[in-house]
């Protein structure tokens, strides 16, 4: 089927009529934007107020790929729902689309988990993805807002990548933009847009925010004995708070209408712009509210998810807290239990420095190797690229496995 019969038919649907404009736009550096080891996070006013803020640092990260690879490429973009969110996707849109990018994925009303992305990357072989996030920090026009860019491996991009986004930030003089591009990000499909330039066609997709991560956790764990576990007349009870945060979607699909556990198992699973006006970071004073429920013993197991999902917290029976530092060790000490590890074998484990040593108990243990590294994980992505690792964590309750190179992942 050629491409005119795919749009008539209904699987791409065309915007706008005719070729659309490209601009070059003048701009002037700002000397504040160099990335952290989870992208770059600011006040919220930053990007929306201060002029040309998020349009420098966008431009300055697609000049720090070469022409030649983003020049036709797959990119994968989604955000954890925050204020601010739907506009600065807007913006990456139309920048993508003048800067030679030939297909974004973004994921159905701008929301994608960072694992989520992490995956799709992987799946499309993607040149690598924006997340619009500031992580557990607070959100709302007076909160944070943040970019993280994810390279093709799925993790997070090194040092010497935001190092030279940041040297390009310092000296940018322009940026290029197709300002009357506009995407539909709530309806699900393929969106195909005409430029005036030699970058095209430039498509854009719609996918379903939860579906990809889900079908990747059906080949890591055995699914028809978590729904047993969860949904039997002898079920484990759970209580998993989203905290307005992205994995909402998540838990709703998988945890609930998949694996069976009732639907008031998980709470706050709307994703807001202000988080429900709290702190979304899974610890034990912002997520005070499932403490206080698990301590009642009518749950088994509880778990919190930070904005972006790559956080959480685990608690047991009466409110029993499970450190992150413990967390890791758990999953290590049964990890020949997960289906996927019974495949593939263990290739190592490893923490970050400021982590407890149970994990390397449970090394001595099986005799697995094990590494430590500094807080990030973009360390983690060294090792695993390097196919030395499998199971890694870090002190700020992060839990991560390996599927292929690098998929960092909530604990489900």
């Amino acid at each position: 089927m050629s491409d005119f019969d795919e749009w008539i038919s209904g699987k791409y649907r065309k915007m706008e009529e005719g070729p659309l404009p490209l601009l070059t736009c003048a701009t002037a550096p700002y000397y504040d934007q160099k990335p952290g080891t989870s992208g770059l996070r600011k006040k919220t006013y930053c990007f929306e107020a201060k002029p040309c803020y998020l349009e420098n640092f966008i431009q300055s990260l697609f000049f720090s790929i070469d022409l030649k690879d983003r020049q036709g490429a797959s990119l994968v973009v989604g955000g954890d729902g925050r204020y601010f969110n739907k506009s600065a996707i807007e913006t990456l849109v139309q920048m993508a689309a003048a800067n030679g990018i030939g297909r974004l994925v973004i994921g159905q009303n701008g929301i994608l988990s960072t694992p989520a992305v992490s995956c799709i990357i992987r799946k499309i072989k993607a040149i690598g993805g924006i997340i619009l996030t500031a992580s557990h920090n607070p959100g709302g026009p007076n909160g944070d807002f943040g970019i993280k860019f994810n390279i093709s491996n799925g993790g997070p991009a090194p040092e010497a990548i935001t190092d030279k986004i940041f040297q390009i930030s310092k000296t940018i003089e322009e940026y290029a933009i197709c300002p009357d591009l506009k995407v539909d990000l709530g309806v699900l499909g393929k969106q195909q847009f005409d430029l005036e330039n030699k970058f095209k066609p430039f498509t854009v997709e719609i996918v379903d925010s939860v579906e990809a991560y889900a079908t990747m956790l059906r080949n890591i764990f055995d699914f028809n004995a978590l729904k047993e576990l969860l949904s039997g007349p002898n079920r484990l009870k759970i209580r998993i708070d989203a905290m307005h945060g992205v994995v909402g979607p998540y838990v709703k699909k998988i945890l609930c209408e998949e694996l069976g556990a009732p639907a008031n198992s998980a709470v706050n699973c709307v994703p807001l712009e202000d988080f429900g006006g709290h702190h979304p970071d899974p610890n034990l004073t912002y997520a005070a509210d499932l403490v206080e429920t698990m301590k009642t013993g009518e749950h088994d197991f509880g778990a919190a998810f930070d904005g972006d999902g790559d956080r959480n917290m685990i608690l047991g029976k009466h409110g029993f807290f499970v450190n992150p530092s413990d967390s890791v060790a758990v999953i290590a000490a049964n990890i020949f239990s997960i289906p996927y590890f019974q495949q593939t074998g263990v290739r190592g484990f490893a923490r970050s420095m400021p982590t407890s040593g149970a994990l390397d108990r449970v090394a001595h243990a099986t005799k697995i190797a094990l590494y430590e590294t500094p807080t990030g994980w973009k360390f983690f992505g060294n090792l695993m690229d390097a196919s030395r690792l499998s199971l890694c964590g870090e002190e700020s309750f992060g839990t991560g496995k390996c599927v292929g190179p690098v998929l960092p992942f909530p604990f489900l």
